[in-house]
């Protein structure tokens, strides 16, 4: 392409006096009921040469006929050049391939994701916020940033407290080891068990004819609870040693549904010991005159110029509020690692409140806050409706992963899948393919969009799913295999020529990886990756059945070692690419 681009640029210079030509040369891949490889845009053109389209076609193919070896053929059709391209190009291009990470640019992403509270264990809206956030980070790190991945747990406020009130209460020194459940789990029983005490004391109070208002604001729990939060905020001893036992139990839960889910973190930040970062930035804020105060006291930013509202960042009491916190966690996380940009995987009720987080940090006069992106999705839902919180019905996270586990147990048994493996490959076999379902279904759909998941539709073989994908790889690395015994090689060293169109389709995908890997990183959307794996792995299908390689008769020996090549090359393209993705593909399926 880019010799071609020379050629034409040349031509543009010395028969039509056109020196700029960055605006004008536009190519794209020649669409499927078109016949030719490469497609030249020719309607920019006519702005600065006074000919018709087919005109300008006919003169730029013949240009191109005439001056480049690589071009065998062309046609016009109305406003679009499409050549035919040599197969020695597409050997070339194979050859350049490689799929891993690019050099390091020096460029710093922090990416913060999952955010939990510890009232409770990870459900299946901490699954998307964990999958986007990880996968995201892995995109940045593969075109060369150095990513620090960061959380911050929120482990104080009233929520913790009902949750240690209600253990006190109601636990009879019940423990993880004591009840054999997960910490996470032990302490979101509490939680649920809170509310549901909460509950019946209220409906006791409107019997007494209390208003619903009245009744929710004097419940004793809730009193309880808050007398408990001030303990807290006091350092009292005893309420300092419970949170910080339970804290334990959630985190150690926290940690081994992480690992299952294969996402990590290279840093937590606590809520218990930023909450009160922020309010030294009040001061400052207020000597350079981006915030003021009002008669009672109380701080504020004025940011309806900028088509948001006053907000306010500090209250008369000179307690803080969720904005003032973030501007402390942001500011403490650049003295951290000094960042050039910084991405909080956050549900997208927030939208909001990061465009007011930004605009001030930048009016701080933090310049790395122009390159902040709040990584917005919306809500997930299951089949039988919107999940519930408190009830105790919100889907697990870890009931969630098992569920897919034995989904993918259930459905790969009867397909005769696991026929030769060992009782250890088949169980890493149901795992790969139950979590790379989920990871991929959560995956594909635009992060802004709330999406329904179905973990059934998850895991079907024909679909656009991880199966489908987890198949197409096993089936090449058994050709493979099969070409190692007959002792074939991979190695290919001379130029093919005559490619099949199908083999062309094929290198065509593959050289399309780097684009929308930056695409996806760029954008923060892994869903573009999805769809291009599923394209590539559609396409090798279409190659697979149209360019056989030990079906009889059989190709000649350089054809053989071709179409060996590229399945290797398409084996590594889709290990690395659902690698990004944190989703596992096997040797054998």
């Amino acid at each position: 392409m880019e010799q071609l681009t020379a050629i034409l640029a040349a031509h543009l210079q010395s028969n039509h006096h056109i020196e700029s030509v960055e605006n004008l040369i536009q190519w794209q891949e020649t669409r499927p009921e078109f016949e030719g490889d490469l497609t030249l845009v020719v309607f920019p053109f006519l702005k600065v040469i006074k000919k018709s389209p087919e005109q300008l076609g006919q003169e730029f193919g013949q240009l191109f006929l005439d001056h480049a070896p690589s071009v065998l053929a062309f046609n016009v059709v109305k406003g679009f050049l499409n050549l035919t391209i040599a197969s020695e190009e597409f050997v070339h291009a194979l050859q350049q391939l490689s799929f891993s990470d690019l050099p390091k640019t020096g460029k710093k992403v922090v990416v913060e994701y999952c955010s939990p509270n510890t009232n409770k264990p990870l459900h299946l809206g901490h699954v998307r916020n964990n999958l986007l956030g990880f996968s995201v980070a892995n995109l940045h790190q593969s075109i060369g940033s150095d990513v620090v991945k960061v959380q911050v747990i929120n482990d104080r406020g009233i929520h913790i407290c009902k949750s240690m009130l209600a253990w006190q209460k109601f636990g009879n020194g019940e423990t993880p080891e004591s009840s054999g459940m997960k910490g996470d789990h032990l302490v979101g029983k509490f939680y649920v068990a809170y509310d549901q005490e909460f509950k019946r004391q209220v409906k006791e109070l409107l019997e007494k004819g209390l208003t619903q208002e009245e009744a929710e604001a004097n419940a004793p729990i809730l009193l309880e609870a808050r007398e408990m939060l001030q303990k807290w905020e006091q350092g009292d001893v005893e309420v300092m040693d419970l949170w910080k036992t339970m804290n334990e139990w959630v985190f150690k839960g926290f940690e081994a549904t992480n690992q299952r889910m294969g996402v990590s973190f290279d840093k937590n930040y606590y809520e218990s010991q930023t909450y009160l970062l922020g309010k030294k930035y009040v001061d400052f804020g207020l000597e350079k005159g981006v915030f003021y105060r009002k008669d009672d006291g109380s701080v504020w930013i004025d940011l309806t110029a900028d088509g948001l509202d006053e907000k306010l960042v500090l209250r008369k009491d000179g307690t803080s509020v969720y904005i003032t916190q973030d501007i402390g966690t942001a500011l403490e996380r650049f003295e951290d690692f000094h960042m050039d940009s910084m991405i909080y995987t956050v549900g997208n009720e927030q939208d909001y409140h990061f465009k007011v987080l930004f605009k001030i940090l930048e009016k701080l006069g933090f310049e790395w806050a122009k390159n902040c992106f709040h990584l917005s999705y919306g809500m997930i839902e299951l089949p039988t409706g919107k999940m519930k919180s408190r009830e105790g019905t919100v889907v697990d996270a870890d009931d969630l992963m098992q569920e897919m586990f034995e989904v993918a147990k259930e459905r790969t048994s009867e397909l005769g899948k696991i026929d030769g493996l060992s009782e250890k490959e088949s169980h890493d076999l149901f795992e790969m393919i139950g979590l790379g379902g989920l990871k991929y279904f959560l995956l594909k759909v635009d992060p802004k969009k709330k999406m329904v998941f179905n973990p059934e539709e998850s895991i079907d073989t024909q679909g656009n799913t991880a199966t489908f994908i987890q198949y197409v790889h096993a089936r090449i690395k058994s050709i493979l295999r099969k070409a190692d015994q007959e002792g074939l090689t991979t190695l290919y060293a001379g130029e093919k020529l005559d490619l099949e169109s199908s083999e062309k389709e094929l290198v065509k995908k593959l050289n399309q990886f780097a684009s929308v890997r930056m695409e996806a990183a760029m954008q923060n959307n892994p869903g573009h990756l999805c769809n291009y794996v599923y394209d590539l792995a559609k396409t090798y299908n279409k190659f697979y059945t149209e360019c056989p390689i030990f079906k009889q008769p059989s190709p000649d020996p350089q054809t053989v070692v071709f179409r060996l090549w590229l399945n290797q090359k398409t084996a590594d393209c889709l290990k690395y690419a659902t690698g990004l993705l944190g989703i596992g593909v096997p040797e054998k399926m």
